[in-house]
């Protein structure tokens, strides 16, 4: 077993609030600061969930983004900045996480993720969080999480909606993948991107920051983990909704066939 690191008086005083809690208590912090989580995308999801993720005192954070911080990116990815416009979105991240709490090691991966390389960047970590924006990436983290046995927290936003669930089938029975809940992807058509469609700023701030919690009370085992269920999100009703979703015998990533 991996020797958990010593908190010093200063991550005591940092980490107080949770060090009273009796689901974490120090031995808790401790796996927190120990821990390594790849977020996927510095954008509307991947903003508040890095910053959450660093706050708590996640010891080692990636992220991967290939993109750079754009004008119309602020209205949700507030950890950008104004003076970032024009800067890679990882290396934006960065500085700001760095700002937030020094004591976490950063990996900034600018590069987009792809079958060349997700192996190589995922396999460093414990758990992903995925903030992507399309399906193509989804089904990669998917695949690959279920082949590296790593867990993945995975969220999507629209307009005023979002949803959230978490991915562990390399756990057994009744731990369902992505691609038991969506086989398919659906046509370009029928999905606008939120450059199409819109999407309501603070939604990703709250989704984001589910994401940060479920990553936490997965590394802390803690809680009912939101494996082998899809919580959905209506803003404008202020309603949350929770589905079972459950494990395909014909899955084509994690059935035994």
């Amino acid at each position: 077993m991996t020797r958990l690191p010593d908190m010093t008086e200063a991550q005591i005083r940092r980490y107080a609030r949770h060090i009273v809690l009796p689901e974490i208590g120090g031995i808790g912090q401790s796996r927190l600061i120990a821990a390594r989580v790849l977020v996927v995308g510095a954008g509307g999801l991947g903003a508040p969930a890095l910053q959450y993720l660093a706050a708590a005192g996640i010891g080692m954070l990636g992220v991967i983004d290939d993109d750079v911080v754009d004008l119309s990116n602020l209205q949700r990815q507030i950890i950008h900045r104004t003076g970032d416009i024009g800067t890679a979105k990882v290396e934006s991240a960065k500085r700001a996480l760095g700002e937030i709490n020094p004591e976490v090691t950063v990996q900034a991966h600018k590069e987009r993720l792809t079958e060349a390389n997700v192996e190589r960047i995922v396999g460093g970590y414990d758990i992903v969080a995925d903030g992507s924006d399309n399906f193509a990436t989804r089904y990669l983290l998917n695949d690959t999480c279920y082949r590296l046995k790593k867990i993945l927290v995975s969220a999507a936003i629209l307009r005023f909606d979002g949803q959230i669930s978490t991915y562990k089938a390399w756990h057994g029975a009744g731990h369902p993948c992505l691609r038991c809940v969506f086989p398919a992807a659906p046509s370009e058509d029928s999905v606008p991107s939120c450059a199409q469609a819109g999407v309501l700023g603070a939604l990703a701030g709250t989704l984001g920051a589910l994401q940060a919690t479920e990553v936490v009370k997965e590394i802390l085992g803690i809680g009912r983990s939101l494996s082998g269920r899809l919580v959905t999100y209506d803003a404008l009703e202020t309603s949350f909704e929770e589905m079972a979703i459950v494990k395909r015998a014909d899955c084509p990533t994690c059935s035994k066939s």
